[in-house]
Order: structure tokens, then sequence, then C-alpha cells
């Protein structure tokens, strides 16, 4: 049995699968909408679009970059807020991180809209999974659930429309912070120490290489991917670097045993004006210290 159903904010009408809602199913959420409503998910309505590298496609907004590293007892995960459509600034404060559940967060690079879309997808799949089952997924459970998220997005990224993740969490069994990484068929990655998506990946990661530390506190890393995002800024013209004037600052989330964090704009801007101040003095920032052969 089909029903109508008028969404009061889009002005379009909804076929339902009034069914769905009554039949015994699986405890994963995006499985539900796939019957009930199978174009409501990523990359199921298809769009007429040029291929990659240009048309339609290259002129959505595009966010970059994201980077996170593990620190003592977690892991914590930054961006910076600017998103480009094409040589234009599209947006100057977006937002590209957010939370998973209570013990995860993911962060979004490629287009703009469908990130935002599946981020939103991921955090009610995990909600949905824990309201039914009592008790939430293991963290790779929950890479795997996202896995399944951006394959399904794989028609809409050959179509040009990429969009890729960056999950990273508390992983409740260990007591530390684990990192995955994603390509756009949905393959899963586990990373060790720190990583970076995004047009200005690169250059981050080469500042990751060379000012993080095993064991750092939540603070010192914050600080280290500040710094990152600051390096990828100087050669990514796609990065948006703190914007003092405007009081736009970089997004950074923690999570740890405590629970996930979103640093306030005021927390960040005292991470960002300390950087923006140690580069007045050292434009190619701190240097990563050297062992002498000798010692």
């Amino acid at each position: 049995m089909m029903v109508g159903s008028i969404d009061p904010q889009a002005g379009w009408k909804a076929p339902w699968q009034a069914s769905a809602f009554l039949a015994a199913g699986s405890s994963s959420f995006a499985d539900f909408l796939g019957v009930a409503a199978p174009d409501l998910l990523p990359g199921a309505r298809q769009v007429d679009v040029a291929a990659p590298g240009g048309g339609a496609a290259a002129t959505l907004p595009h966010g970059t970059t994201i980077v996170t590293a593990e620190c003592d007892g977690g892991v914590v995960m930054a961006a910076d807020r600017r998103a480009t459509s094409g040589n234009l600034i599209s947006q100057r404060d977006i937002e590209k991180v957010f939370r998973g559940d209570e013990y995860s967060c993911v962060g979004i690079a490629g287009v703009a809209g469908l990130g935002v879309e599946l981020c939103r997808l991921f955090a009610v799949e995990l909600e949905h999974y824990e309201k039914l089952e009592g008790r939430s997924l293991s963290l790779d459970g929950k890479a795997n659930r996202l896995a399944g998220l951006v394959r399904s997005n794989l028609g809409a990224a050959m179509q040009g429309l990429v969009t890729v993740p960056l999950f990273a969490g508390y992983d409740e069994d260990s007591g530390k912070g684990r990192i995955f990484s994603f390509d756009v068929a949905g393959g899963k990655y586990p990373e060790q120490r720190f990583f970076s998506i995004g047009s200005g990946s690169v250059f981050a990661r080469g500042s990751l290489k060379k000012l993080y530390r095993d064991g750092m506190s939540t603070e010192d890393v914050v600080l280290v991917l500040m710094q990152a995002l600051y390096d990828a800024a100087d050669d990514d013209s796609a990065t948006g670097g703190p914007d003092m004037s405007r009081q736009i600052y970089p997004s950074v989330a923690t999570v740890t045993a405590d629970g996930y964090r979103r640093l306030t704009d005021e927390e960040a801007g005292r991470y960002a004006e300390a950087v923006v101040s140690s580069r007045m003095q050292l434009p190619d920032g701190p240097a990563a210290p050297m062992q002498s052969l000798q010692s």
C-alpha cells in the first residue's frame, strides 16, 4: 500500500511504503529507508552532470580539508571552514565535522551537500541501531555502517558527485582513539596515529609528520592540527586559514572516554590566535626536533 506524505518545507509529495513500518526488519535505518523511501538514500537520485573535472559537478560547493590524530585517551578531529565552487569561495563558515554518536565523529570532503546528507543519515543510523538493540555498535561496526553508506553513493560518485568521509572515535574496548579512512567505493581502511583528507591533505599530512608525537595530550594535539590546517591553507587555495577579522576559526571536536565534545568558537579561537601569532615570527611554522648522528 502506498500513501502520500507532504513535506511542508520542500512542498513535494513523497511516496511511503506503509507496510515497511509494520514489517520485521534489521536494525539498520538505511535498510529500512531503502524499503520505505529509497529516493531519500544518498546517491539514489540520478543527476545529469558532466564527467569529473568539468560541467555542473565542478561548480557545486566542495569542502576541504579534514585532519585527525590520536591523543592520549582519545582522538581529535579538525577542519577548515571554506567551501569552494570552482575558483570561487562559496562559503566561509561551512561545518565539515559532525557528531556520529557519543563516542565518534565524522568529517567530510568533496561535494558538500551530499556529504552533509551522508553524515546526518549516519548519525540516525547509529541512533536507530542503539534504540532497537539496546546497545551501541562497536567502533568497527560503526565504521562498517559508514562504509555501506559511502558505497550506496557510488553511482553519484561516478558522475562526479564525490564525497568521502573521515571517521574517528573512542574505542570503549581498548580505551584508545582510532581512525578510519574510506574510498569512493566504500572501502574502509584503519589508519595509524593521524590522517587527513581533502585537497589540502598532502600539505597537512606533511605538517603532521613533522609535529605529531605519540602520547600527546588533547590540548597539544589540537594545537598540532591547527598548525597542519595553517600549512594546508598556505599551499592550497581551496583550504581556508583562520579568519581573524571575521572570527571564523577551524571546527575542532574531541572524542574521549567523556564522550564527544565540540570546542566552542572562543576555545578554537584561542588556539588559532596562538598559531597565527607564532607564524608572525616563524612564517613556515615550528621545526621538528632533529637528532644528531653523534648522539
